[in-house]
């Protein structure tokens, strides 16, 4: 493992590039990249040396790291790895990378118990769990649940490191519902998971309103160095999905009161993984429970209770009840071969 940050920003922009078989890179192409990534994630602005570099390509290539990087050069002049498959972060872990993992977990460990710390207790144990794994060579013991192929994450440190450095972004997007991408300048103000896909919220150029955009509808992520940065001017990002199920906020619709019968055979799982933190019990009989959320009508509420299907049905108001009505028939619809009229969109089905 590289003694400092600064080498591991070298190597790995190094190993980005000699695996990028779309391009043939000089030795003053490698200086020039890894110069730019210094400056992005470090604020180096003095460049980096020859010599650095071609010593740090002496180090990949040799067993000091352990990287043992079959780097090779073509024509006297062009940088590339012989075996197109090589990554250096595909490489195992050393026993001393193990043990100085293990300390870490260790340390963090000691924080578990106290509030202001909750939100590590998850990232302790799937590092836990991958030391202990990893130097057993076993199994791991826990499973978390991921997406592994869920589009856009290779653009979330990119966003994040926007974000720490208020740096505004040009992004390259465009939503399911739009024919052509669209280029624009956006203003990222935090990231957000949502069952397991990533969204940049902030504040597009020109607009006054936040906007969540999903990481898999970006097409390109680049930085926008002559703009200035407009910061998030005092929201909080709990204070602001608080009304709500989701991502999908609007700052004109205020909550409603949504009353949701769950029949026994669900109810015991909406009980103990409550929709909403507003969720309250209202009336038990003996077919099931009524309960009363204090949320947003989104796009989000409506996949919820449809996701229970005829395990939930919705009580009030009205205007929910009938969506959701609408849509399990186009849902019905849809398995009836004579069926004519297309099913119901959820642009339409969430139009007020």
């Amino acid at each position: 493992m590289p003694a400092n940050r600064n080498a591991l920003v070298r190597y790995k922009t190094l190993d980005a590039c000699l695996r990028n078989r779309q391009r043939r890179w000089t030795l003053d192409d490698l200086i020039e990249t890894v110069s730019e990534a210094l400056y992005e994630y470090e604020g180096i602005d003095k460049g980096i040396s020859r010599r650095t570099v071609q010593a740090d390509l002496q180090m990949m290539r040799s067993d000091k790291l352990g990287y043992f990087a079959p780097i090779v050069i073509i024509d006297k002049k062009y940088y590339t790895y012989e075996d197109p498959a090589y990554s250096i972060t595909n490489i195992p872990l050393s026993d001393g990378d193990l043990s100085r993992m293990n300390e870490a977990v260790e340390v963090l460990k000691q924080f578990k118990g106290f509030s202001h710390f909750t939100a590590l207790n998850e990232v302790v144990q799937k590092l836990e769990d991958h030391v202990y794994s990893t130097a057993k060579k076993s199994a791991p013991v826990i499973d978390f649940e991921k997406n592994e192929y869920l589009k856009g994450l290779h653009w979330l440190d990119e966003l994040y490191q926007a974000v720490i450095q208020k740096r505004t972004l040009q992004l390259q997007y465009q939503s399911f519902s739009a024919r052509s991408p669209q280029t624009f300048l956006f203003h990222v103000w935090w990231l957000k998971e949502y069952k397991n896909r990533w969204f940049a919220v902030g504040i597009r150029d020109g607009k006054g309103y936040i906007m969540n955009l999903a990481l898999d509808r970006m097409l390109s992520v680049t930085i926008a160095p002559d703009v200035d940065y407009v910061p998030n001017y005092g929201i909080d990002p709990d204070a602001h999905y608080k009304d709500v199920i989701g991502v999908s906020v609007s700052e004109n619709i205020r909550p409603i009161k949504v009353l949701l019968f769950v029949n026994r055979l669900h109810a015991p799982y909406v009980e103990t993984k409550p929709l909403h933190h507003s969720q309250q019990v209202v009336e038990r009989t003996a077919d099931g429970i009524v309960i009363q959320l204090l949320v947003q009508h989104n796009f989000e509420l409506e996949k919820e209770i449809l996701g229970f299907g005829e395990g939930m049905r919705v009580l009030q108001p009205e205007r929910l009840r009938r969506v959701i009505r609408q849509r399990l028939q186009a849902g019905l619809d849809g398995y009836n071969p004579e069926a004519i009229d297309p099913p119901i969109s959820p642009d339409e089905a969430t139009t007020f």
